[in-house]
């Protein structure tokens, strides 16, 4: 089959998020072909350059989010009109809603106003596929003043009405940069000297949601090529947190813009959190098929219009080769050391381990915490900073100085050191590991220490519960004499670390592995392909299709679809123009942009 693999600000980028996911995906399925959509965050993420990519990788097309040079499209009178009809039906299907309620959730939206957004994003991507391109109408006087008709007119979102000019030239703008992908040239089925486009491949995978799957809900729009969507963390979600819409501030896995999203005024944010939850919604319902990595991004997809039917919980595969050896080898860590391993960040809140850590030092002396892991960004080391002054305060007697740690009982390290030159050396250096955060995804980390055989102890926060299953200690976030509790249970009942050590690794062991990630998209893929329309068609002199003329193994790569085969299907498969083996072609500079 041929694959295209959809990203935004991930795979093939060396800083990508989701990389390892998606590269692991990639090399497990080498019976397939994988073409990489790429959209990029940052020009520093473009300049970081790719991952080394595998033979199945016969092609990658990339285009930048954060920048757009005109295009030099001149729109005649028609083409401007279309826009404007389009664009004004958009702009009032964000205003539309009920004005008690300034950040309805899409499933609150009636269908008609559903059916208005899609009508108006289809319309303007038919308009580009038409003309060559919307940079320059997105970012024309008459958007702006299409966004303002719609804040004025009768029925319009309180919040809203309430947008000046400042705040319609904001939305305007994040609009223009949401719909880059529509003016996009990916959108081809036919062969050309670049090679094809989405509309030639088998099945669209967007690797998140957002305008990850913009390109995908346009294959499907104008070609019907199934759509397939991964979240392992749910981009509606974080762009709600991000702009305050939520009750969480800016959580880790935001972008940037998003994260600057959380200082705009109240009408540019209910405008944009409108945008995002409609396409969220539209994303949503026009896939195939929506694999959840968790039951908690499950729960946020049904809440935001997502069929139950069309939802698939497929965990996150980790590679349990280099966790083999301390899984398997008899537990030699200290009886009295607790453990923590991750990225040093505000979320994490070490704040409360450490005082949790105090309560237990009051009943047991010889207990140590060692901290293992590096800050993030400037914020991280200065809560890096925070922690260590924290540390010497709470044991003065034991620490050299106000504020230094030498034989504090708290040690922070960063792997590759002495004492933790692995991974696995660090969650092996303890009896117990614990996971403090108040902010929580997809625990890695707990899972990490789950296939190491060790007992933990979490905070109740996001995919934890799932993750755990009843093999380790949960206590609620920001609570220290809960989590001191918990790891003092552990810490005196050498048996029952055992037991709950074996019970999450065997679990960890079943769930999640990339073989099992693997094995799932595979029969996912398989699945969407077997329910999809036959796409190719062989036509007679009357340029009429031939019922049956395609035989269902032309689907397939092989010998009888080369270049020497009686069949020509339009359009052929991938290995029609380049044998079996070939590549359709080299990957394009990042530079290139969408060409």
């Amino acid at each position: 089959m041929r694959i295209g693999l959809l990203t935004e600000g991930g795979y093939p980028y060396v800083s990508g998020d989701a990389g390892l996911w998606c590269d692991r995906l990639v090399r497990g399925l080498g019976q397939h072909q994988f073409e990489v959509y790429a959209l990029s965050r940052t020009e520093d993420q473009e300049g970081a350059g790719w991952v080394a990519l595998p033979p199945q990788v016969s092609r990658v097309r990339t285009a930048p989010m954060w920048t757009a040079q005109d295009d030099g499209v001149v729109h005649g009178r028609r083409a401007r009109r279309r826009f404007a009809e389009s664009y004004g039906e958009l702009a009032a299907a964000l205003c539309e809603a009920d004005p008690s309620d300034a950040v309805a959730l899409p499933e609150a939206a009636p269908t008609t106003q559903a059916d208005r957004f899609a009508t108006a994003l289809y319309g303007l991507a038919e308009l580009a596929r038409d003309e060559g391109g919307l940079v320059g109408a997105l970012r024309s006087e008459g958007a702006v003043r299409a966004l303002e008709r719609a804040c004025r007119a009768p029925g319009a979102l309180r919040t809203a009405r309430e947008a000046r000019v400042p705040d319609l030239l904001a939305v305007a703008a994040h609009l223009e940069s949401a719909l880059r992908p529509l003016s996009l040239d990916w959108y081809d089925d036919q062969g050309d000297e670049g090679g094809r486009g989405l509309g030639a491949v088998d099945v669209c995978h967007a690797a998140s949601g957002g305008p990850a799957a913009l390109p995908g809900l346009l294959a499907r729009h104008f070609f019907d090529v199934p759509l397939l969507v991964t979240e392992y963390g749910v981009r509606l979600r974080t762009h709600y947190l991000s702009s305050g819409q939520g009750a969480s501030p800016a959580g880790p896995g935001s972008t940037p813009s998003a994260r600057s999203a959380l200082a705009a005024p109240p009408a540019v944010r209910a405008l944009l959190a409108a945008f995002h939850g409609r396409l969220a919604a539209e994303v949503y319902r026009q896939a195939a098929c929506v694999t959840p990595g968790n039951a908690h991004a499950r729960r946020w997809q049904e809440r935001c219009g997502a069929d139950r039917a069309k939802l698939r919980t497929v965990y996150p595969g980790m590679e349990t080769s280099r966790f083999a050896e301390v899984g398997d080898s008899p537990d030699t860590a200290d009886p009295h050391t607790l453990v923590w391993v991750g990225r040093v960040e505000p979320a994490k809140d070490l704040v409360s381990l450490l005082h949790a850590f105090a309560e237990i030092r009051k009943g047991e002396p010889r207990t140590r915490l060692r901290i293992i892991g590096a800050p993030s960004g400037e914020e991280g080391r200065a809560y890096l900073g925070h922690c260590r002054m924290l540390a010497a305060q709470l044991f003065p007697d034991e620490a050299d100085g106000p504020h230094a740690v030498v034989d504090n009982p708290v040690s922070f390290e960063e792997i590759g050191g002495p004492e933790s030159a692995t991974l696995a050396e660090a969650y092996a250096a303890g009896a117990v590991v614990v996971l403090s955060s108040v902010v929580e995804g997809f625990p890695v980390g707990l899972v990490e220490a789950m296939l190491c055989g060790r007992a933990t102890v979490s905070t109740d926060v996001g995919a934890v519960v799932e993750v755990i299953g009843g093999t380790g200690l949960v206590v609620p976030p920001r609570n220290p004499r809960a989590l001191a509790d918990a790891c003092a249970a552990l810490l005196h009942d050498p048996e029952r670390r055992a037991r709950l050590g074996a019970a999450a690794r065997a679990r960890a062991l079943e769930l999640f592995t990339v073989e099992q990630n693997v094995t799932a998209f595979h029969g996912i893929y398989l699945e969407l392909v077997s329910q999809a329309p036959m796409r190719r068609f062989l036509f007679d002199d009357d340029g009429d299709p031939r019922p049956f003329a395609v035989p269902p193994e032309a689907c397939l790569p092989g010998l009888w679809t080369g270049p020497g085969a009686p069949v020509t299907a339009r359009p052929g498969p991938a290995w029609a123009a380049t044998g079996p083996q070939g590549r359709d072609a080299s990957p394009v500079a990042a530079t290139e942009g969408a060409r």
